[in-house]
């Protein structure tokens, strides 16, 4: 026994005991009640260099008894054994019931674990939801690409509809002012002045030989050709 090493796990202790009295402890299948004060009798029944501490079978006998296999032995008129497998009376009824609630919130404890972890996988592809938002952005800068090009011009257009669709009505009636028109102009006479697209209201504050210097309803003064000028 002194050459032997020592035994680590409540298991461990758990296999040897079910060796040493196979009529008590088993390993499988549904387990016996044990005799109650049963730990003493270990203690006693075995030699003094054993292989566990008395720490370590008390540890093991607690896993023992509070195994589900251990629990649902718990029965009405079932009887308690000693380490020879002898019967040692009845089981009373509050051990039975007390197994029974242990063995119910053994039960719920580990469904509610299950719960949990089937919530973390349920949760798991929620938080990779931008990956489609990323492939969305990646659709849709294909379908913007376009926008270079003459076709896609108008897909900007229908934030702006308020403020463009006014200049494009103006850009349309536009006519362009000939020297001739600008040599009838006046200071101080209000004109449009076309700028890209649009046309912006001015006043006439010089007629110059290279176009008419204007003012802008903004307060910004320009030199404009005929050609961007109407009146």
């Amino acid at each position: 026994m002194e050459n032997q090493p020592k035994l680590n796990s409540s298991k461990e202790v758990i296999a040897f005991l079910a060796e040493k009295f196979p009529l008590c402890f088993t390993l499988e299948g549904e387990a016996r009640p044990l005799k109650i004060g049963i730990f003493q009798d270990v203690v006693t029944r075995l030699p003094e260099e054993t292989l566990f501490s008395k720490t370590q079978l008390r540890t093991a006998l607690r896993l023992y008894t509070s195994s589900w296999r251990y629990l649902h032995g718990l029965k009405l008129n079932a009887q308690r054994v000693d380490l020879d497998g002898a019967d040692c009376g009845l089981l009373e009824e509050q051990h039975v019931e007390h197994a029974r609630k242990q063995l119910e919130e053994a039960k719920a404890r580990v469904q509610a674990q299950r719960a949990a972890q089937r919530k973390e996988s349920g949760d798991a592809p929620q938080a990779r939801r931008p990956r489609p938002a990323a492939r969305k952005a990646t659709s849709d800068s294909k379908t913007a690409q376009p926008s270079s090009q003459p076709k896609a011009k108008a897909k900007p257009a229908p934030t702006r509809a308020t403020t463009t669709e006014p200049a494009v009505k103006v850009t349309e009636k536009f006519r362009p002012a000939s020297v001739a028109d600008i040599a009838a102009l006046k200071t101080g006479q209000n004109v449009k002045v076309r700028a890209g697209q649009s046309a912006m209201d001015a006043t006439v504050l010089e007629i110059a030989k290279d176009g008419v210097r204007v003012q802008l309803a903004s307060g910004l003064a320009m030199l404009v050709r005929a050609e961007h000028l109407q009146f």
